[in-house]
């Protein structure tokens, strides 16, 4: 069937890919034996094994195809049924030919007229079918080969009524040849189902039913067929299917090639979201899903489908609103809210906070919110509503906050959206007047403001640029100052005009043109999109002269793109276009285009990892080593921090004569301004590295660069061990000869490793098998600070906090606890750290005494809620975690090495391990038993946590002794001179 005519999956050309490729296919399977005389291949009384089930509508053309990919199985034993839906293309007579040139394996039929849908004629083809087993295929697309073959065995093997493979969407018109994958999470392996229950997952996201073979008496005695005269039939069928068979198998095998066109000039009927029946049409099913879950006692099902709901199903038709009118909104929204009444409301704390509140919104009918977050909706991270905070608390927006579920729903804190200067926010800037005259167009907007970020007084500036969309074309952008920025009540209003006569696009190769205002707020500048949030503001043609003269095209009109954006569109002279377009598609535009993209290849080779590396190896590495060259680098050059600090900053402070080069990743804020700095895998970097001297890192530098013989690698590490680390790591001694071997010789380049205990002895370097002579006891540079504090407050008997203390806000009342957990690895990729703790209820009990400061992982971030604002403090940008201990009267942490460095200081630790049992016994393990050396209580819950922060005086005196124990077990190096000692050994003679 026309999949540009009728395809009715549910999820249209929204689907968004998950993972990376699947497993490879089996191991083809022998040829499938001799069956019985009943169950033989030959025409006539004998049934074949499997009968695919194709049907077409108006698809001449491509059925063809469709119907090859099934006579070319490598399992033959297989029939073709044809099922016209009554077309009106020749689409009956090319079936009729394939059932001549194909009799024992080809049958072709017809409806008596059209049924508007895929169930009727999938319906009469299950009445046809001959086989043993039913598949079902799309005349636009195709079997994978050995498809039946894989399926059939699955099936008779494991005795089940359904056998499901992957599905592939093959964008047919993408000149990359784009293949994705349909949720292929559920396809990693073969397995077998005694009930959907097991797998919730298969019934919410593979609703499809052409990737799917079914045991045709299954069909029969079940009376399971497509619904006829909805749209969606798939979602109930496959629904119908999935409760009601006894057996479910899957296989990893990729079967079905879902052929799509993206450039097709008809939309699908799923992606028919502007007619208001095709809403209603899922909705329906949606309805009738529910009752048969109902029915057969599948309430978990029910539920994953809610959540299922809200994230995608609703969320389709919802970035349709801002397109559509008032009309359509109110009808949209009382079909909608009929249905939202019926799913559970612990759906909308498992959906993502954005889809829960435009389904809350929807119910409530609240369109001037409910706008706004479907723009959120749509573009991620930008922040379209001017938030509010109530008791501590963000929301977004002022209303419904008494409605208890409402005001929950609404609460936005975790998002972070308070924490975030200015230049972090993509802000909506709506497009509040559009005018076009003689080649200017004037342009005026508002821009959002949440939680007043752009306060009063600032000094604003904006300026319009246009660029093309296509970025292998981007050769110019045109800019153009914004005349007019103010404060407008809760957000920024703005007037400015562009002269697009002078804006010279190409022509045909950048078409389109996007828009964006840059605003300057007090120097510091953030960039907004301009969202066309009204239908039909932006309306008329603009003249324009391409540099390929007016041939290509002499008009510019603007246009909103998918996304809610304005931007402008080259409208050709028809023919004088056609004869441009000739001459694109023709032999010189072929060569042109040929030539162009050779070039784009040729770029992308040069600027690959591996041109980088062999020109590291052949051409950088055979220039000379430069005297006095040292590379610097902390944490993969994210970092001006830690040891290579510690060290860099005492070679200045002894004013020894050396060219410096830090490398960093991101930006070079805050990195020495007295230092070259190179981004790291830069061509400057590899060169510095190439050629220098000494290189100083606390990580590792690019595993692939070799180090020259006459370079010395002075590496500091970053932290004692308690988790086991290198080869003593169970996944590293799972590794291949070859991979360890490889990773051996990066190891092997370290010339100096420094070593702070004999802990690290037995530890670290037996575990990154380093020899005797690399070891450099005399502990760690950034310690040297901590340790000559230790030495200072001894001596004095009392201890100075210094400006950081000042600086955080920190009132002199108040003592400090610092909270520093171990990095943490989110599932689904995220790096956002939940405290495992309240951190409302903390400041609420401890807030009187302490300040608490909050320092995640470099690899993660925490977010904080306002009402904590000046109780907590996240110091997580400060990279330099030497002056946070320094500052801190008591350390709270779990695994974190910064134990071994915090307990120099000889204060009280707290060790909350609330995970203790899932991270020591189902991670990497430990060296040594946590519970037994912890020089300060180890805690578990909130509630211990809370008892043992009583006093720190107390503690401090209790565990006195154990932290003396602790620091000469893991710190006996650490001595306040590891810098001082390092440039003495290596870099003395640098001195002036």
């Amino acid at each position: 069937m026309n999949v540009d005519q009728y395809r009715a999956s549910e999820n249209g050309t929204e689907f968004d890919e998950h993972g990376t490729e699947s497993a490879e296919h089996g191991a083809r399977s022998a040829e499938h034996g001799a069956r019985s005389a009943e169950h033989g291949t030959a025409s006539g009384a004998r049934r074949p094994a499997v009968s695919v089930i194709v049907i077409v509508y108006n698809d001449a053309a491509r059925l063809p195809t469709a119907v090859r990919s099934v006579l070319r199985q490598t399992l033959h034993d297989v029939e073709v049924v044809v099922v016209d839906d009554r077309s009106t293309d020749g689409s009956y007579e090319v079936a009729r030919g394939l059932a001549a040139a194909h009799p024992d394996r080809v049958r072709a039929y017809r409806l008596p007229e059209n049924s508007g849908g895929c169930g009727a004629p999938r319906n009469r083809g299950i009445t046809e079918a001959r086989g043993d087993y039913v598949l079902f295929l799309d005349s636009d697309d195709v079997l994978e080969r050995d498809a039946c073959r894989n399926m059939l065995e699955a099936a008779e093997a494991t005795g089940a009524d359904l056998v499901s493979g992957l599905c592939v969407r093959v964008h047919v018109d993408s000149r990359a040849g784009k293949e994705v994958k349909w949720y292929p999470w559920l396809y990693e392996r073969t397995r077998t189902l005694e009930s959907i229950s097991e797998l919730p997952d298969l019934m919410v996201f593979d609703t499809l039913s052409t990737n799917k073979c079914y045991r045709r008496r299954f069909l029969l005695d079940e009376g399971l067929r497509f619904p006829v005269g909805i749209h969606y039939e798939d979602l109930l069928f496959s629904a119908q299917a999935y409760a009601t068979a006894r057996r479910i198998t899957l296989i990893p095998n990729r079967v079905y090639d879902w052929r799509v066109a993206d450039k097709a000039a008809a939309k699908s009927i799923s992606n028919r979201r502007d007619e208001i029946a095709n809403f209603t049409h899922r909705m329906e099913i949606h309805r009738r899903v529910d009752r048969l879950l109902a029915d057969k006692g599948l309430l978990e099902l029910k539920f994953a489908k809610d959540v299922k709901f809200l994230k995608h199903d609703l969320v389709l038709h919802l970035r349709e609103l801002p397109f559509r009118d008032e009309a359509f909104r109110e009808e949209f929204a009382a079909i909608a809210r009929q249905y939202l009444e019926s799913i559970d409301r612990a759906a909308f704390d498992e959906a993502e906070p954005i889809h829960a509140i435009c389904a809350y919104l929807l119910q409530q009918s609240d369109w001037e919110n409910l706008l706004p977050a479907v723009d959120t909706l749509t573009n991620r991270d930008k922040i379209s509503s001017p938030l509010v905070e109530r008791d501590g608390r963000v929301y977004w927006c002022a209303e419904h906050l008494d409605d208890p579920f409402g005001r929950h729903i609404l609460d936005v804190t975790d998002l972070g959206h308070h924490a975030k200067p200015v230049e972090k926010m993509f802000l909506r800037n709506v497009l509040t007047s559009y005018e076009s005259t003689a080649g200017t167009v004037r342009l005026a907007g508002r821009i959002t403001n949440p939680l007043g970020v752009i306060p009063p007084g600032a000094r604003l500036a904006g300026q319009l640029e246009f660029y093309a969309r296509r970025r292998g074309v981007r050769f110019q952008t045109f800019r153009f100052p914004v005349a007019n920025v103010w404060h407008a009540g809760g957000s920024i209003a703005w007037e400015g005009s562009a002269d697009l006569a002078s804006v010279r696009p190409l022509g045909v190769v950048d078409a389109v043109w996007d828009v964006r205002l840059h605003l300057d707020v007090d120097g510091v500048r953030t960039t907004t999109r301009l969202t066309a949030a009204e239908p039909g503001l932006a309306t008329g043609q603009l003249p324009v002269r391409p540099r390929l003269t007016r041939l290509v095209a002499d008009r510019i009109e603007p246009v909103v793109s998918s996304r809610g954006h304005l931007s402008f569109r080259l409208v050709p002279d028809k023919k004088a276009n056609a004869l441009v377009q000739r001459g694109v598609h023709g032999r010189a535009g072929t060569l042109a285009k040929s030539g162009y993209r050779k070039a784009r290849s040729l770029r992308k080779e040069l600027t690959s990892g591996e041109t980088k590396i062999r020109l590291y190896r052949e051409v950088f590495s055979r220039l000379p080593v430069r005297k006095g060259l040292v590379v610097f680098e902390s944490h993969l050059g994210r970092q001006y921090s830690d040891s290579p600090r510690a060290i860099y900053e005492e070679m200045r402070r002894q004013g020894l004569e050396f060219q410096a080069v830090w490398s960093y990743t991101g930006g070079p804020a805050g990195f020495p301004e007295d230092a070259t700095l190179v981004r790291r895998w830069s061509l400057p970097y590899l060169r510095a590295l190439a050629q220098a001297e000494f290189w100083v890192d606390n990580q590792s530098y690019p595993l692939k660069l070799t180090k020259r013989p006459r370079t010395t690698y002075i590496q500091t590490w970053h932290g004692s061990a308690l988790k086991r680390m290198g080869f003593d790591e169970p996944e590293w001694k799972l590794k291949s000869r070859e991979a360890q071997a490889e990773q051996q010789r990066t190891l092997d380049r370290f010339d100096r490793f420094l070593i702070r205990s004999e802990h690290d002895v037995r530890t670290l370097a037996r575990a990154f098998r380093l020899q005797e002579r690399t070891l450099l006891r005399v502990g760690y540079p950034r310690n040297d600070a901590l340790a000559q504090a230790r030495q200072r407050e001894d001596a004095e008997g009392r201890r100075e906090r210094g400006p950081l203390a000042a600086e955080l806000g920190i009132p002199e009342d108040k003592q400090i606890l610092l909270y520093a957990p171990t990095f943490r690895q989110r599932g689904n990729g995220k790096r956002r750290f939940e405290l495992p703790f309240d951190v409302e209820r903390f400041a609420d009990a401890f807030g009187d005494r302490y300040v608490l400061l909050v320092r995640s992982h470099y690899l993660n971030h925490v977010v904080l809620p306002p009402s904590v604002r000046g109780r907590v403090v996240d110091v997580t940008a400060h990279h330099d975690m030497t002056p946070l201990l320094a500052l801190a009267d008591g350390l709270i942490t779990d695994y974190s090495s910064v134990m071994f460095d915090y307990a120099l200081l000889d204060r009280p630790m707290f060790f909350f391990v609330y995970d203790y049992d899932a991270y020591v016994h189902e991670g990497r393990g430990t060296y040594f038993d946590l519970l037994e050396r912890a020089p300060g209580p180890v805690v578990r819950t909130e509630d211990e946590l809370h008892a043992v922060l009583g006093s720190l005086e107390e503690q401090a005196v209790k565990y006195a002794p154990r932290r003396e124990q602790f620091t000469a077990d893991f710190g006996e190096y650490d001595q306040g001179t590891a810098a001082r000692s390092i440039v003495d050994e290596f870099f003395a003679h640098w001195r002036r």
